[in-house]
């Protein structure tokens, strides 16, 4: 359950960045905003993790997949298309659109066992929900 709800915080969080986001963005320029988010991410993570654990940065040099420290290369990308689409689309389509590219990628990363997650079997189930949520935005958007 408590993941639920921790999922859920992270969705509405990421709508409401978006938009703030991309109000920076009006007034400055799209990577200025995109750097400034990064650099204060980078500031609240680092207090963070001076308050918290110390002793684990040597760490990421032991980790087993390099490709895998890329993550904030692709957080940069990800500030910077969900500001674009959403002041071309407007946050509630462009939400919906990154919701099921989401949806659709983790999906086929668990279906292929990409990056070294489980792989899991093909679900007709599974393929008729992403269908459905496609067809939400389609009549969400009529």
């Amino acid at each position: 359950m408590f993941g639920i709800l921790i999922a859920l915080l992270s969705g509405a969080l990421m709508s409401v960045q978006g938009v703030f986001n991309t109000d920076v963005t009006k007034n400055t320029s799209l990577w200025v905003s995109t750097a400034f988010v990064q650099f204060s991410a980078l500031l609240v993570c680092l207090a963070a993790w001076l308050i918290t654990d110390r002793s684990s940065f040597g760490a990421l040099m032991q980790v087993p997949h390099k490709y895998t420290l890329l993550g904030g290369v692709i957080g940069a990308f990800i500030t910077v298309t969900v500001v674009k689409s959403m002041g071309m689309l407007g946050p509630a389509k462009a939400a919906m659109l990154i919701v099921i590219a989401q949806l659709a990628v983790a999906w086929l990363i668990e279906l292929f066992g990409i990056f070294g997650m489980e792989k899991t079997e093909f679900s007709v189930r599974r393929l008729i929900g992403m269908l459905v949520a496609i067809a939400g935005i389609i009549i969400f958007e009529k």
